[in-house]
């Protein structure tokens, strides 16, 4: 299953224990996903971390997200759909989820209901996409 994970579902899954973020961050480290990402989505992963953890913290799961990153799948943006989130960087997961044929795994499904219906982006909480790999 070929996913883009919003940066929502990394932070929370990374700083908060249990939930369905945080195993699907278990599920991504032991490379059950297939889990695609561009230069942007990364850059954004390490910006937002970087800026609203404490320094210790951030220090704390910069391996654990390098190592996330050593496990996706890079995706080129031969195209752009921008904008189509109310969000500019929803607007990266949406790039990337779209060029990778990917499904975007997001914890903020409202600002992705305009790409869902004008460009058929399949769109899915972690909660669901975990109930789905379970089936």
């Amino acid at each position: 299953m070929r996913v883009v994970i919003d940066t929502n579902v990394v932070f929370e899954g990374l700083t908060q224990q249990g939930g369905a973020a945080g195993l699907l961050i278990e599920i991504w480290l032991a490379g059950l996903l297939e889990v695609y990402i561009s230069d942007a989505l990364a850059y954004e992963y390490v910006d937002v971390l970087s800026r609203k953890l404490s320094k210790s913290r951030w220090l704390e799961l910069q391996p654990i997200l390098g190592t996330l990153l050593s496990k996706t799948k890079f995706t080129p943006i031969y195209y752009s759909w921008r904008p189509t989130s109310p969000d500019a960087g929803d607007d990266l997961v949406i790039d990337c989820g779209m060029n990778a044929a990917a499904i975007v795994i997001t914890l903020n499904i409202r600002d992705f209901r305009k790409a869902k219906e004008s460009l058929g982006l399949q769109i899915m909480t972690p909660t669901e996409l975990i109930i789905k790999l379970a089936e």
